[in-house]
C-alpha cells in the first residue's frame, strides 16, 4: 500500500508556471510508476503524464507536450510535475497515481493504477 499527496496547486495567469508534487508514504515508491491526470468539471479524467520506476522514460499527452515536464526523486519519495506556459484550458483538478505493476511502457488510463492522490486544483486565468 502506497499513499500518495498531491500539493503545489494554485490559481495563476496563462503563460505561468507551477510546478506539482507528489509525495508517497508507505511502501518502497521507487519500484513504482507514476502518472499524473487532470480532471476539469463535467469532463472525464484524462491522463497528462507518466514515468516509469527507473525514470528512465516518459510519456506526455499531446496537449501538454513541450510544456510540462515529469520528474523524480525516488530519495525523497516524490514525483514533480513541471507546468509551463500554462493555458486556461488546463484548468482542472489534478491528480497523481502510483501503479507497482511490471510495465515497460507508461499506463495511460486510470484503471492501470492502483493508488491515487486527493487531488489538487490547478486553475488558469486569461
Amino acid at each position: 500500500q502506497v499513499q500518495l499527496v498531491e500539493s503545489g496547486g494554485g490559481l495563476v495567469q496563462a503563460g505561468d508556471s507551477l510546478r506539482l508534487s507528489c509525495a508517497a508514504s508507505g511502501r518502497t515508491f521507487s519500484s513504482y510508476t507514476v502518472g499524473w491526470f487532470r480532471q476539469a468539471p463535467g469532463k472525464e479524467r484524462d491522463f497528462v503524464a507518466g514515468i516509469l520506476w527507473s525514470a528512465g522514460r516518459t510519456y506526455y499527452a499531446n496537449s501538454v507536450k513541450g510544456r510540462f515536464t515529469i520528474s523524480r526523486d525516488n530519495a525523497k519519495n516524490t514525483v514533480y510535475l513541471q507546468m509551463n506556459s500554462l493555458k486556461p484550458e488546463d484548468t482542472a483538478v489534478y491528480y497523481c497515481a502510483a501503479s507497482n505493476r511490471y510495465t515497460i511502457m507508461v499506463p495511460t488510463t486510470t484503471d492501470e493504477y492502483q493508488y491515487w492522490g486527493q487531488g489538487t486544483q490547478v486553475t488558469v486565468s486569461l
